[in-house]
């Protein structure tokens, strides 16, 4: 039986009236928000007061911040190096229909809106532009639905990950995309960077479980995508369109996921290597010989050492690289042992396999808590994102290790080996100007590795501001002009997120 919140009396993930998948507000909306600017127009339309007073047309004066220090504080996201603006307004609208309100002001005064969810992306895709509304989506955090029949939850984009896999695990189902910040980031800022998680390895990312969106685009209206349906091919896959558009083609105030039954608790396993490439062969034995972890992370000896040394976990610091394996069938402790013989025949120093899921849950506690322990080195990181071909993996870190040496900087690597995806992670002392240029330089040179390897910029953080020119090397020119193109055709006023990808 679903479990449903109605807050409309038509089908969550399509707006009232759809027919055509493009829709404007009820009738009266539009000329009275048109009045009242053109009547600005008169006047200083540039000033924020102007800017001010037409949001509070629509929305509650408690979701419309102007005080400088609260406004700063929603400057930028996680990331270091990305350049961040002063905004003008904030906002937390509460409904699609106060999202539709701002993006018509914004539209008609020509002023720059930055989408932002928990602000926990690492690319600088939150960050504000000077004299932007910053339009937070935290406040729309609802679950609409749960419908475990169908399979699909219809949320809000200020869901919290873990709130919404908690809320679906009662039903005996379950959200797989979890990235490391799941108890903050938001479903909206997943899809808006199309984030990935620990176990894409066997469950995939977050563009495979996004059925539908309702969008509200540039100039205010609301469109439709996809469907609540387990198939449909009709027309162009716009939905997909948008997840990983980062808010610069339009806002996500709706989506439809994809659900899976909630699977068996996972058994881990833990394999300790005197090298990173025998622990990197490990994986290419386990992933050529058929098997289907939930789970295969790989964390290098600077990473177990910070780990160690912020919450005392115990970890071998001996090793050179420790490798994480999770299984969650039905005989997991048959799959771990099969997992282990290979481990142990790539050059594995130990295994050690857990004995239930309270100790599993200890090792995967160590691996969500890395960047913070890699941050708490120095006090800041850069954190690359490049992902090769699972058989480059090796080469990979073998390359990071040179390029920390070269560049005498302590770079840690976390990887969800299982999928490629490598995360180095350069630690340096912001208030050190020759180590920030180091940091920078090698950052720079990382991401020209994985290139080389055959990889990609990002597996799962986005290109925001701080990849810009790495996009337009990794796609080239054809693919950056029909980027372009579609940006132009969804947000002609370049209003939505700008500076951002290109």
């Amino acid at each position: 039986m679903a479990l449903t919140v109605r807050q409309h009396d038509h089908p969550p993930g399509q707006p009232k009236g759809a027919a055509d998948g493009v829709h404007t507000d009820g009738p009266g909306c539009e000329p009275v928000i048109m009045s009242r600017i053109e009547a600005s127009r008169s006047e200083d339309t540039t000033a924020t007061g102007d800017l001010v007073d037409l949001l509070l047309g629509g929305l509650p004066a408690e979701a419309v911040l102007t005080d400088p220090d609260v406004t700063a504080s929603y400057a930028n996201d996680m990331a270091s190096f990305c350049a961040a603006g002063i905004p003008a307004v904030v906002v937390l609208p509460r409904t699609a229909e106060q999202v539709q309100h701002v993006m018509r002001t914004a539209t008609a005064l020509r002023v720059p809106v930055v989408p932002q969810g928990a602000r926990t992306g690492l690319s600088g895709a939150a960050n504000a532009s000077d004299g932007c509304i910053v339009l937070s989506l935290t406040k729309m955090d609802r679950i609409l639905e749960i419908n475990p029949v169908d399979r699909i939850a219809v949320v809000e984009p200020g869901v919290v990950n873990a709130a919404l896999s908690r809320a679906v695990g009662a039903h005996g189902l379950s959200y797989p995309p979890d990235p490391s910040s799941w108890e903050m980031c938001t479903i909206g800022g997943n899809i808006g960077t199309a984030s990935g998680g620990l176990c894409c390895v066997k469950y995939g990312v977050t563009a495979e479980y996004v059925l539908g969106l309702d969008v509200v685009l540039a100039d205010g209206r609301l469109m439709s995508t996809g469907r609540r349906t387990a198939k449909g091919v009709a027309g162009y896959d716009l939905t997909r369109l948008f997840v990983g558009s980062e808010g610069s083609l339009g806002i996500v105030v709706r989506a439809v996921l994809g659900l899976r039954p909630k699977p068996p608790e996972q058994l881990v396993l833990a394999a300790e290597f005197a090298s990173a490439a025998a622990a990197c062969d490990a994986v290419c034995r386990i992933m050529e010989g058929g098997h289907v972890p939930s789970l295969l992370e790989l964390m290098d000896r600077t990473t177990v050492k910070a780990v160690n040394t912020m919450a005392q976990m115990g970890l071998p610091e001996s090793t050179e690289a420790l490798l994480l394996a999770a299984f969650d069938t039905t005989a997991p402790a048959a799959d771990l042992a099969a997992v282990g013989a290979l481990c142990e025949a790539a050059g594995a120093i130990q295994v050690v396999p857990a004995d239930d899921v309270a100790e599993s849950e200890l090792l995967l506690q160590a691996r969500r808590l890395s960047l913070t322990a890699l941050e708490a080195v120095k006090g800041v990181t850069m954190i690359d994102d490049v992902c090769v071909p699972r058989s480059r993996l090796g080469d990979m870190l073998e390359g990071v290790d040179r390029i920390a040496a070269k560049y005498r900087l302590t770079i840690g690597v976390v990887a969800h080996a299982g999928d490629g995806n490598t995360h180095p992670t350069v630690c340096f002392d912001p208030a050190d100007p020759d180590e920030s240029r180091r940091a920078r330089e090698s950052f720079d040179e990382i991401m020209a590795l994985g290139l080389e390897l055959g990889g990609t910029i990002t597996g799962e953080h986005g290109v925001g501001v701080l990849k810009k020119e790495w996009l337009a090397r990794e796609i080239g020119p054809v693919g950056m002009e029909m980027q372009r193109a579609v940006k132009q055709a969804f947000d002609p006023l370049n209003i939505l997120n700008p500076g951002k990808l290109f």
